[in-house]
């Protein structure tokens, strides 16, 4: 017979979620979609999770992912194994170290919805980050703040390939406690293939430094960036989606994404700016919105990307227009 895990607390947020276990797999739960794996499942709370805790059930949840005896020491790289965090889970990260994703094939889901969606907070330093260096990792249905100046990035990934980021929320705390990039990669050219950023939201309060969603020191293969809503603030010339500082993009996926950032010049790319002629994939089905009226570029169109349907202006309350201008 299947087994039923979970409950409700005495007051507030659900300690954990009504889900039916067949076979030792959780099969359904609120606010979060759990993947199927044949490695370990282990679960997460700061409302009821206990330090040294097994974390193999709702009822016998860890306190943190990260921290110590968190469920990210738990886990067992290459074994596929899940993390779940229970709907109103709320974490501290506080320095580049505090945490770091070295095990390759790890999934951090979080279940909830609204202010239930499980929450990491960054802060004490602008170094602050997650910090990934193992490849096929995730992360879905979180929400991720910015609280302390300036932080460089929420994500910084060095060899780590096939990483994923899907329906999370990203936001600063005020104009000055922020996100200046959500993921960066430092590392050589190829480390950070097949990188996926789909269906979440950043709302950046920045108005200095500031920069972009996905910043890369190099060159990246099969890039996803699909589905997102991302609003900045500052007004500095910089792509609000992708900056590659070097190398190019090869068999990119960027559409269906909505962009908005008060830019009074594009010089570089309203959505992608990156360099060279052979880059190659697709930009399809955006929707840009800056303050430029002299310029309205989405990407330097000689990179070599393909572009379909995208949509770009520069005047408050006026429907955009198609750029690239179309094939005649």
């Amino acid at each position: 017979m299947p087994d039923l895990i979970g409950g409700t607390g005495p007051s507030g947020p659900p300690t954990a979620f009504s889900a039916l276990m067949v076979g030792g797999v959780p099969t359904m739960g609120m606010g979060g979609n759990i993947p199927l794996t044949n490695g370990n499942y282990y679960f997460v709370s700061s409302l009821v999770g206990l330090a040294g805790a097994s974390g193999n059930s709702a009822q016998s949840a860890v306190s943190s992912v990260f921290g110590a005896g968190g469920a990210y020491s738990l886990a067992t790289a290459a074994n596929n194994d899940v993390i779940v965090c229970l709907p109103g889970h709320a974490e501290t990260i506080s320095s580049a170290t505090g945490a770091l994703m070295t095990k390759s094939g790890v999934r951090i889901v979080g279940m909830g919805t609204g202010t239930f969606t499980p929450t990491f907070t960054l802060g004490t330093a602008n170094t602050t980050a997650i910090t990934v260096s193992a490849d096929n990792q995730s992360f879905d249905n979180c929400r991720f703040i910015a609280n302390f100046l300036s932080i460089a990035a929420c994500f910084v990934l060095t060899t780590a390939k096939w990483f994923s980021v899907t329906k999370c929320y990203f936001y600063d705390t005020t104009s000055i406690l922020n996100f200046l990039n959500i993921v960066k990669s430092t590392s050589g050219a190829n480390t950070v293939d097949g990188l996926t950023f789909s269906g979440n939201t950043v709302k950046n309060l920045g108005v200095t430094s500031n920069n972009t969603t996905i910043l890369s020191a190099n060159a990246i293969d099969r890039l996803t960036m699909v589905w997102n809503n991302l609003t900045w603030a500052v007004q500095n010339n910089a792509a609000i989606g992708i900056i590659l500082t070097a190398g190019v993009l090869t068999n990119l996926d960027c559409g269906y994404n909505k962009g908005y950032r008060p830019n009074t010049t594009t010089a570089g790319g309203s959505l992608i700016t990156v360099t060279g002629s052979t880059s190659t994939g697709w930009v399809y089905n955006n929707y840009v919105q800056t303050l430029t009226t002299a310029t309205d570029l989405l990407f330097t169109t000689t990179v070599g990307l393909a572009a379909f349907n995208n949509f770009v202006t520069g005047v408050v309350g006026a429907s955009g227009f198609l750029i690239p201008a179309a094939d005649s």
